[in-house]
């Protein structure tokens, strides 16, 4: 084959350090927009990002030459630093070191899309750890119940 093609795209989920409820309304529009351009830089494609205030979900399609380690790692780094500066209440703002990071196909995207967009509602009624653990169970993914809770 004389070219390579790939459909790529990923549900990525990661919490702010501590879960500190960081993310108010106040920010969260100027943050999901730097995320988003923080992936165009680097050749994603963002489809959706949104959140809570200890949390964010971003559907995105990264290319094949981006392992998604880095590219959780860019989008982490550039908005940590982007943050401190542009929010001083928020000098100690910082991500936990760990993600998930779920393969979507192309067919389940509009719901992916739809669950990232109805975060606020979903979390009315559900824990960010119940959702997370049914992410992870539901995509076969091991984990350890102690690691949730750090």
């Amino acid at each position: 084959m004389p070219d390579s093609y790939s459909s790529l795209y990923y549900h990525i989920v990661f919490s702010t350090k501590q879960r500190e409820p960081w993310i108010g309304h106040a920010i969260e529009e100027r943050l999901w927009s730097f995320l988003g351009g923080i992936a165009d830089r680097y050749g994603m494609t963002p489809l959706k990002i949104g959140g809570r205030e200890d949390h964010l979900h971003i559907g995105v399609a990264i290319p094949p030459t981006l392992t998604v380690s880095r590219a959780v790692q860019m989008l982490k780094g550039g908005s940590s630093r982007w943050v401190r500066p542009t929010f001083p209440d928020l000098d100690t703002f910082g991500w936990q070191d760990g993600y998930g990071a779920f393969t979507v196909s192309k067919t389940q995207l509009p719901a992916t899309v739809t669950y990232v967009e109805n975060q606020r509602e979903r979390h009315e009624t559900w824990s960010f750890e119940d959702e997370y653990r049914t992410l992870l169970e539901r995509h076969g993914v091991p984990y350890h119940e102690r690691f949730l809770l750090d």
